[in-house]
């Protein structure tokens, strides 16, 4: 099984920065959401993983190692250290910067605290770059029901951020916008056979700026431009963003086991905001056991989204609008999701370690946009002579490839 903490953290920095993030939200909430079906600490474990994402000109890779200790019978506690390293030359780099490396490192601290049938939860979790810092904390608790068959689950999370940039490289001092985040989350799992199990999952988020000056905003990427019609030719200017953005989510999850030691999932989620954007993704699991000894997982998922109501390719002069964005991840496009995953358990045992096991796991994306050109490749203004007009230049695809490599061990 995919270890829940391990998995969140592969693809955390593409989540925050790099890729759609609707897309790969729904992505890994696929991934690692799995109902709770009764009040049980968490098995005492540690992961050790390696990561690596590649995709439109993007290179991400990084190990993580997370441990879990149980305090007795009522108290888990949990420790996590990620890092990431980035190269970037993607195609909106490309359109109004160079190419760029950094790091950025991750620690996250937790505590579970079983009183009965109800588990309390609190966690910590800080991450740091040379031009993005931020501090979330959360808490939540989950209930369990009539003989352990029905689970209610509560959370909130708040965050802390500073968003900063850098200029050739350096910090820039002068650049430093403070930025608060707040999450609500509400699960329900039920057993409603001995076969299945369901799952509904709403959440709710809010993302503000905070003290801002005249003419700021913190929720755009400060790299990136918008792009507009000046005398034939694209012209460029630094995006403008609202303040807020609200989003709103709701999903439904079911897994059925199969007779023949094998179970099948499937997923449906919907998202929309204030921004303007509706967007749904679907997800089937096959998952197949081998003498218990090999797990095969085999997915197919498929996401659309429509465009942010500030979006825009090409604008027809400079502002048009009050809010103005070109990046692609608010742009409307479809995408399409295909894994495999291999975890072996091995068949011998370590002095103090009950169980061990190697898990495998490859994705391989691919995302068409429907209104993101790639003039960037046709150096902009002198798209017309590489024969395309402007504002007709090919339409942007992406394929990506995310592979996570792990090795479990209980005690």
């Amino acid at each position: 099984m995919v270890v829940q903490e391990a998995a969140v953290v592969v693809i955390k920095r593409c989540l925050l920065r790099l890729l759609p993030v609707r897309f790969l939200i729904g992505a890994c909430l696929a991934l690692v959401c799995l109902p709770v079906l009764a009040a049980v600490l968490p098995d005492e474990r540690v992961d050790v993983l390696q990561h690596q994402y590649e995709g439109g000109g993007i290179k991400v890779s990084g190990p993580s190692v997370l441990v879990r200790k149980n305090i007795g019978t009522k108290v888990s506690v949990s420790a996590n250290y990620y890092v990431d390293m980035v190269s970037s030359a993607s195609i909106d780099v490309l359109a109004s910067a160079s190419r760029y490396s950094e790091e950025r490192k991750q620690q996250s601290v937790g505590l579970d605290y079983m009183f009965d049938r109800t588990t309390y939860s609190l966690g910590y979790t800080t991450s740091d770059e040379n031009d993005y810092q931020s501090k979330t904390y959360n808490l939540g608790v989950s209930q369990t029901f009539f003989g352990d068959l029905t689970t209610l689950s509560f959370g909130f999370a708040f965050g802390q951020d500073v968003v900063g940039r850098n200029i050739k490289g350096m910090p820039d001092p002068s650049f430093l916008l403070d930025k608060q985040q707040r999450r609500y989350t509400f699960n329900l799992s039920q057993i409603l056979t001995k076969n299945l199990i369901t799952e509904l999952s709403l959440e709710s988020g809010t993302e503000a700026c905070i003290n801002m000056k005249e003419g700021e905003t913190c929720l755009n990427n400060p790299y990136r431009s918008y792009s507009y019609v000046l005398n034939g030719a694209r012209a460029l200017l630094p995006e403008k963003y609202p303040l807020t953005h609200n989003t709103d989510a709701a999903s439904l999850r079911a897994i059925y086991h199969l007779p023949y030691s094998a179970s099948i999932r499937a997923d449906y989620r919907s998202f929309s905001d204030s921004w303007g954007i509706s967007a749904s993704n679907a997800e089937l699991r096959y998952i197949q056991d081998f003498k218990k000894d090999l797990l095969l997982e085999v997915k197919y998922r498929i996401y659309s989204q429509t465009e942010a109501d500030f979006y825009s390719d090409l604008f027809p002069y400079k502002d048009a609008k009050n809010f103005m964005a070109r990046d692609k991840e608010l742009s409307p496009f479809s995408s399409t999701t295909i894994g495999v995953g291999l975890t072996y358990k091995f068949p011998w045992t370590l002095p103090g370690i009950d169980k061990s096991t190697a898990n495998l796991y490859w994705d391989h994306m691919q995302i068409d946009y429907e209104d993101f050109r790639d003039y960037a490749n046709f150096s902009g203004i002198k798209a017309p002579d590489a024969g395309y007009k402007l504002g007709e230049e090919p339409l942007y695809k992406l394929n990506a490839d995310v592979i996570r490599f792990y090795i479990s061990f209980w005690f």
